[in-house]
């Protein structure tokens, strides 16, 4: 199993920045790819940003591009959500999710959003963004 350590929530007023973390321990390679997700009260969970570890390749929601890199450190294994700009409605609860499977690494560009195509999730932290 792969027990993603997802951290970096908090509370931050509109227009500041958070970074969150998800840490990848006991995987070997880099042929993997890394989601963030996030669900606020009452709404589903939606695809914010993705990374293939392996080539680099990242993608993002329309409601976040240009505002949450994502980014990969292969020393610390770990994966960067860099939230800049934030909004009151980025308040959610962010999870992080894993995916090594080949077939999904093939098709990431078409599939990063889809929750139930990723194998393994990190616990949540919550991001909160006052107005």
């Amino acid at each position: 199993d792969v027990q993603l350590q997802a951290s970096g929530g908090g509370l931050v007023q509109t227009g500041g920045s958070l970074r969150l973390s998800c840490r990848v321990p006991g995987f070997t390679g880099d042929d993997y790819a890394v989601g963030w997700f996030r669900q606020a009260p009452g709404k589903e969970r939606e695809g914010v940003s993705s990374i293939n570890v392996g080539d680099g390749s990242t993608y993002y929601s329309e409601a976040v591009k240009g505002r949450f890199p994502v980014s990969h450190d292969s020393v610390k294994n770990t994966v960067f959500l860099q939230m800049n700009s934030l909004k009151p409605e980025d308040t959610a609860i962010y999870y992080c999710a894993f995916g090594a499977s080949t077939w999904f690494l093939l098709r990431l560009s078409s599939k990063w959003w889809k929750d139930h195509e990723y194998e393994y999730w990190g616990q949540g932290t919550q991001v909160t963004v006052s107005s």
